[in-house]
């Protein structure tokens, strides 16, 4: 990020207005129709977890945590990250990671998940979900379909269904 004096902050419900409207420039209306946002329909994300990326004032990035339960475990759910086109390809979407990553470790979390593209997120360590594994409550293209460890062995035995906390 040389070329940018980018800052990290944790994701406010002031903010919920602004990123909306990133992620409808990022990726248009038809992403309330994919199921991992049906997972997070009506549910806050985890403040503590979720993160913007400012330059300056100007909202650039944002990612959010939600907690899920997979197979019945509890865990969370990494997504949408955003960046806005211009700011793509400078850092931003990994550094967005690495920070609600480490939060929720610290926080004592154990496992997350999302719906992604695989080569983008294996360079921060998801791996995909053996096939058959996991079961969402829509649609999804199974290779999609990644997981992180914030705990060595954390999805070990894991298996079931995916779906909202509580």
């Amino acid at each position: 990020m040389s070329d940018l004096s980018l800052a990290i902050a944790p994701l406010r419900d002031t903010d919920l207005p602004a990123v909306e409207r990133l992620d409808e420039r990022a990726f248009g209306p038809g992403r309330y129709a994919k199921t991992a946002y049906r997972l997070r329909e009506g549910v806050a994300p985890d403040f503590a977890l979720s993160c913007v990326a400012r330059v300056g004032t100007l909202l650039v990035g944002a990612n959010r945590m939600t907690a899920i339960s997979v197979g019945g475990a509890p865990a969370l759910l990494l997504g949408p990250l955003t960046v806005d086109p211009p700011f793509r390809e400078r850092g931003v979407g990994r550094r967005l990671m690495a920070h609600s990553l480490d939060a929720a470790r610290a926080a004592g979390h154990r496992l997350v998940i999302l719906v992604g593209d695989e080569p983008y997120y294996a360079r921060v360590g998801f791996k995909r979900v053996p096939a058959g594994r996991l079961t969402m409550p829509g649609p999804v293209d199974a290779r999609r379909l990644l997981y992180f460890e914030l705990v060595e062995g954390a999805f070990e035995g894991v298996s079931g269904a995916v779906a909202r906390a509580g």
